[in-house]
């Protein structure tokens, strides 16, 4: 078996790791240190504060084997298993989406429509690793919230997520959209849909290489799921209840559009740290 040179340190396999991880990283320092914490068990702060700390052998061949898995382009969380999101770590596997940090956005803006002192019902439609209703949940404890998807795999990987973040108040339930929820209504609906067009030339490679494209591909023009939910929520929403929808950053004014034409009320969009119009929302009208 392979071992690293006995007299390697921590900040040489650092610094050898983020030079090589910059081909096919934006972010090669956080991958050496996410993927060297995994292998060692040591907090990342060990490594700034002991960098001249020797490598185990052991140690720094499994490095190297998960340095070969990044640079084919595997992304991090799947090589690990796991993604923090909400300030919550999930369990992921290449059956759901990685939690994007830009989908806080949509927790932050259910949150604001869900009183902590009021019992509500929420629906998270197409729940993946079941990281969005599980972060509304953690935050409302009187919450009913009911999370859906199509894939039994994914609603696997969400139900042991919920158990091991000892979350209570989620449901899961396999079905199409609102196919599992007939007759039932809600406070607040969320949704991350698939929102990206067949063949769309601006989709990270690595990304349709590893992560499932059902969750991703909504068709030849990207709005056919987001249009589905806007189109089927009224029926499932109680009186002044809201709908939330994440898009892609220049889906914005068609998704208000959708929204606007479906009836809803105070209909606007929200940006994302990085200044993109990620969340669009509205209100079915009470009475």
């Amino acid at each position: 078996m392979p071992a690293a040179h006995p007299s390697q340190t921590i900040s040489d396999a650092l610094h050898t790791a983020t030079v090589m991880l910059d081909r096919v990283s934006s972010s090669p320092r956080l991958d050496a240190e996410l993927l060297l914490e995994y292998v060692t068990g040591l907090p990342r702060a060990s490594f700034r504060a002991s960098p001249e700390k020797e490598l185990p052998s052991a140690a720094g061949w499994s490095f190297q084997q998960l340095l070969k898995r990044r640079m084919q382009g595997e992304p991090v969380a799947y090589i690990l298993g796991q993604q923090e999101f909400w300030s919550l770590l999930f369990e992921v596997t290449p059956v759901v989406l990685i939690p994007r940090p830009e989908t806080e956005l949509l927790v932050e803006r259910a949150l604001e429509h869900l009183p902590p002192d009021r019992a509500a019902r929420v629906a998270d439609l197409g729940t993946g690793s079941g990281a969005i209703a599980l972060a509304i949940a953690s935050e409302r404890p009187m919450a009913q919230v009911i999370a859906v998807d199509r894939s039994a795999a994914a609603l696997e990987i969400a139900a042991r997520n919920a158990a091991r973040l000892q979350v209570r108040n989620v449901k899961f339930s396999h079905g199409d959209w609102f196919a599992p929820l007939a007759g039932e209504r809600f406070d607040v609906i969320v949704a991350n849909p698939p929102y990206i067009a067949e063949g769309d030339p601006d989709l990270d490679p690595t990304v349709r290489q590893h992560e499932p494209m059902l969750a991703l591909i909504a068709g030849p023009t990207g709005l056919e799921a987001l249009e589905h939910l806007a189109k089927l929520a009224p029926e499932h929403l109680a009186a002044g209840g809201h709908l939330l929808l994440e898009h892609g950053w220049k889906q914005g004014a068609a998704v208000r559009n959708l929204l606007v034409r479906r009836g809803f009320t105070h209909v606007r969009s929200h940006a994302d740290l990085a200044g993109h119009e990620r969340v669009t929302e509205g209100s079915l009208r009470s009475g």
